[in-house]
């Protein structure tokens, strides 16, 4: 059978879809569903469901169960992460100068003074049946919709694909060889069979102003950007919502802490 290969660009990054013996259109199918997806749950558009629950600090709001279960997802990834993965800290993403997308104008200025570091995600966020409060703040879902609509949609796709969200992917069943997929992971070709995959990094989106230099992934801990002796993180995990959650924790950690905090959640890393 043959392979279909489908790629567009979506959620701020380079997407791929693959399926074995899947039709065209099953693929095309899919690639709208991320888009949908992008204008539901992107901070950058003003009207999409995000935005909405973030403009409404306070107040309870009507969530769709899409919204409901990423944000769920967003406090697992607090959770699994000790408090490392944050969807809380878009102020401090804001104060970087990163309000809209660095495609789309690049950043604005940047605040004199970072923020306070974020409280706990479960002190910020509420989330019940049906709808959702956010007690201060705001929210970006950034890598973990990645993830987290990498795994769903794999699984809706078909038995034998690889659904790859601007790097975090999960890929299905035994691939073309039935050996796996081959993937390219931290710059090894891995066969994966119903593993996820992620890459954390620092280096794709990053800028200057002035003698002051930012990028997009905040260490919760001090509000700011991460200083990390690692650049990239790339991990292999159970899906790919696992794999986006421990890359990102373990870049916060650094090159010493990481490979123990990755042991035992991890099927594979790489530390660059």
């Amino acid at each position: 059978m043959r392979v279909e290969r489908l790629s567009f660009e979506a959620l701020g990054s380079r997407c791929h879809l693959l399926g074995l013996g899947l039709a065209p259109s099953r693929l095309r199918r899919a690639a709208g569903r991320v888009a949908e997806a992008h204008r539901r749950f992107t901070r950058f558009v003003p009207d999409s469901e995000l935005s909405r629950l973030n403009a409404a600090v306070g107040r309870w709001v009507t969530v769709s169960p899409d919204l409901e279960e990423l944000l769920r997802a967003a406090l697992d990834a607090h959770r699994l992460s000790g408090g490392l993965v944050h969807a809380g800290v878009l102020p401090c993403l804001l104060a970087t100068g990163y309000t809209r997308p660095l495609a789309r104008g690049g950043p604005t200025r940047a605040a004199e003074t970072a923020p306070a570091p974020p409280p706990p995600l479960p002190e910020l966020l509420e989330v019940e049946p049906g709808r959702a409060r956010l007690r201060q703040g705001g929210i970006d879902l950034g890598g973990i919709a990645k993830g987290w609509l990498a795994d769903r949609l794999a699984a809706e796709l078909g038995e034998n694909c690889v659904v790859n969200l601007g790097g975090d992917l999960f890929a299905r069943g035994p691939g073309p060889g039935d050996e796996g997929w081959p993937i390219g992971v931290g710059g090894t070709t891995l066969l994966l069979r119903d593993r996820g995959a992620a890459t954390s990094g620092t280096r794709g989106r990053a800028w200057a102003q002035g003698d002051r230099r930012f990028h997009h992934l905040i260490d919760p801990r001090t509000g700011r950007p991460a200083e990390s002796d690692l650049s990239e993180v790339s991990v292999v995990a159970d899906d790919a919502f696992q794999a986006e959650v421990h890359a990102k924790a373990a870049l916060l950690l650094g090159r010493d802490l990481a490979p123990a905090y990755l042991a035992g959640r991890a099927c594979a890393w790489r530390l660059d």
